[in-house]
């Protein structure tokens, strides 16, 4: 998905925010109950809903202008750090009480992504914020999800978080002109659009099926595809600082992982 999003920024963001949750409604309503099709979208917490599904296409906005002007790997290194941000979330909105452990995490994570924004400092690239803006976001709606996921199905929130993001992509039409798409460019915002929903399904399950401290260092696999086809379209070769800073972000982030895992909270997905 975010190959295809960096690929195609020559539309306007509103166009691909359209596109890609359009489409992505499709796996959402292969996984409602046949029983459920008709009463899905009832809901008796209309206004949490709303909070999730706003802080989300933020958030989204937030990273598909990020994937449009940095490297790819520099993005999805930055991503990692939500669980850092999520870990300081839960403090002043959940009261929990953090340990030693994820403190040292979350100092780690700062750490790394210092290094991964260096070049913002160097360049004065301002785009190096909105990754940053993205995990802040996402921070809010892991902490709305931990609370929706009590007593409403993963679909229906899928379901509001995807309406609202397609109404923006489309209104999006009366203040900037759309590109009509190629062929094979709708082909590509097929691809992202499929790619992006299906991946959140799977993420998903993986999370009910096995221990986050499997899956989590298997998702982190992404870095290493980013690097590469980076590399291979767009002639990118991550920095050392970056590389390292990644580290940092994604050891941070495996032990708040860990942590969470042992006492048996939930554990919230990135860009659910």
């Amino acid at each position: 998905m975010d190959i295809c999003v960096k690929w195609l920024d020559y539309y306007p963001v509103g166009q691909v925010l359209f596109f890609r949750f359009f489409i992505g409604f499709i796996p959402i309503f292969f996984i409602i109950p046949r029983d459920k099709l008709l009463t899905f979208y009832k809901t008796s917490r209309p206004g949490l809903h709303a909070f999730r599904a706003i802080a989300g296409a933020l958030a989204i906005i937030a990273l598909f202008f990020g994937l449009r002007e940095l490297p790819l790997a520099d993005v999805v290194s930055l991503t990692f750090a939500g669980p850092i941000f999520v870990t300081i979330a839960s403090i002043f909105f959940l009261s929990e009480k953090v340990g030693i452990k994820r403190w040292f995490a979350v100092f780690l994570g700062f750490i790394g992504m210092l290094l991964i924004v260096q070049p913002a400092f160097v360049d004065v690239n301002y785009y190096y914020i909105s990754p940053i803006i993205f995990c802040i976001f996402f921070a809010c709606v892991a902490i709305s999800v931990r609370s929706l996921s009590k007593t409403e199905a993963n679909y229906t929130i899928a379901f509001y978080f995807t309406l609202l993001c397609t109404i923006l992509g489309l209104v999006s039409i009366f203040f900037v002109e759309w590109v009509m798409p190629t062929k094979i460019d709708f082909l590509i915002f097929v691809i992202m659009a499929l790619c992006g929903s299906i991946a959140n399904l799977m993420l998903t399950q993986s999370y009910r099926l096995a221990e986050a401290s499997l899956v989590t260092p298997i998702k982190y696999l992404s870095l290493v595809f980013a690097i590469v086809f980076g590399f291979l379209i767009w002639n990118e070769i991550p920095k050392v600082l970056t590389l390292t800073g990644a580290m940092l972000v994604i050891l941070s982030s495996l032990i708040i992982f860990i942590r969470e895992s042992q006492l048996k909270k939930q554990i919230i997905t990135p860009r659910s």
